[in-house]
């Protein structure tokens, strides 16, 4: 059934991944993506450090070919390394970084490590990050510790498609401790995200103002009527006249 072969066929790109996530931990290991050609498979390991994966001449690359070969079944696989632009972007190499921490000091100083790597996730322009350990951390009793920061999607299909996620365990004398990373890189274009796009250039507002002052003619300023003078009327009297006005009417 062909329906078979297409499951078969995953479930071997799924080993392989697994495989060589492995065997390439301590280069920066971060994914790989299988490709068919007619040639054969074509297989892109995406590291930070492509010297460890490659080798001497080329010599740990060579053993990987017989090894997929021998043990995978693969006829002719092709492998080539891509590089990692921005490796705090990356959720397994981020979340192997804190693993490989964790197996060399220990899980004593554990938040220390969860913000430092939060902030440097940050640093490298995401627009938010989310770190959870989980296990025996730093007591026997099994707890789970989250550091975030910024915006995260947690649903939707963004959150599905567009965040890297990444799940790796780290193996402590306590016990096995897991940690998960989740990242939500710059260039998530989220659709409730609003744009105003608004281009105010005081050059051409100036130049349109003068050419407007121009076309308009000048009124003519008239002139303001001056209030009439009240003519005022003096009215004076000698003492003479009302001396005489006040001895006649005695005389009465």
């Amino acid at each position: 059934m062909i329906e078979r072969q297409f499951v078969s066929q995953k479930i071997k790109e799924q080993q392989v991944k697994e495989y060589l996530a492995l065997n390439l931990a301590g280069a920066g290991y971060s994914h790989t993506e299988i490709k068919r050609t007619p040639l054969g498979e074509k297989i892109i390991v995406y590291t930070t450090r492509p010297g460890l994966v490659v080798g001497s001449k080329g010599g740990n690359i060579k053993e990987l070919t017989e090894t997929l070969k021998k043990k995978f079944g693969m006829e002719n696989p092709q492998i080539e390394i891509g590089d990692v632009e921005n490796p705090m972007l990356d959720a397994h190499y981020v979340a192997q970084r804190i693993a490989s921490t964790f197996e060399r000091f220990g899980g004593k100083r554990f938040k220390s490590v969860g913000y430092k790597m939060l902030q440097e996730i940050m640093g490298a322009g995401a627009i938010g990050g989310e770190i959870l350990i989980s296990g025996k951390v730093p007591s026997a009793r099994a707890k789970s510790w989250r550091f975030s920061a910024g915006y995260l999607k947690k649903s939707g299909d963004i959150a599905v498609s567009k965040v890297d996620k990444a799940y790796v365990m780290s193996n402590l004398r306590s016990g096995s401790v897991g940690i998960q990373v989740r990242i939500m890189g710059p260039d998530v274009f989220l659709p409730d995200k609003i744009m105003l796009l608004q281009e105010v250039k005081t050059e051409e507002i100036k130049e349109e103002k003068s050419e407007a002052k121009q076309e308009k003619p000048k009124r003519k300023q008239r002139k303001k009527k001056e209030p009439k003078k009240e003519e005022k009327i003096e009215v004076t009297e000698t003492t003479e006249t009302v001396e005489k006005q006040d001895g006649n009417n005695k005389e009465e």
